[in-house]
């Protein structure tokens, strides 16, 4: 058993029963060890956490980097949209990256993002909040798109309306967007 191994488990029990079910009690028994011998691996479940929100996260740090000759609106659509995909993968996978900090590799990746972002002619500051909009709009809409599907919400309901998820997220993603062209220099 290693580190890959537990992790792989441990999502494989996020998919299964959630985030609020997920226990090393349980992760161990599907192990087959013993709930002390997780410890070798990680110190505490708040670390396994992160461990899992990273693993979670692969698809989406291995998406292209955006290249000198993408437009940056174009650019920063896929990206986002590759974040919520990336998301909507996991049960409860907008919970289970809420407030995990990025590093190491994925500081490399962010940094490249932005002077991609500076170099299509957006100021400093207006590129830093470009990111964190996108990332938050696209973590609260996954996190609610997933508690509607927990709630049965999508379904017939004689209060809550049919919403078409994708072109919600579309809508308010262009809003933002649209917002942020303001800003270009030329």
């Amino acid at each position: 058993m290693n580190r890959e191994t537990v992790v792989a488990a441990a999502l494989d029990l996020l998919d299964e029963v959630g985030l609020d079910a997920v226990s090393t009690r349980q992760l161990a028994k599907r192990l087959g060890v013993e709930q002390p011998s997780l410890y070798y691996h990680f110190r505490n479940k708040n670390e396994l956490l992160s461990a899992m929100a990273e693993a979670a996260m692969a698809p989406h740090a291995t998406a292209p980097l955006p290249q000198p000759a993408d437009h940056w609106r174009d650019w920063l659509l896929e990206n986002t949209r590759s974040f919520r995909r990336t998301l909507l993968m996991r049960r409860d996978g907008a919970r289970l990256h809420a407030g995990s900090m990025p590093g190491g590799a994925d500081l490399d990746r962010i940094t490249r993002k932005m002077d991609f972002l500076l170099a299509s002619g957006l100021p400093e500051r207006e590129a830093q909040m470009a990111m964190l909009a996108a990332g938050r709009y696209t973590v609260g809409c996954v996190l609610e798109e997933q508690a509607d599907a927990d709630l049965g919400v999508g379904t017939e309901h004689p209060v809550v309306p049919m919403i078409d998820q994708e072109s919600a997220f579309e809508a308010g993603l262009a809003l933002i967007l649209d917002g942020l062209a303001q800003h270009v220099e030329a």
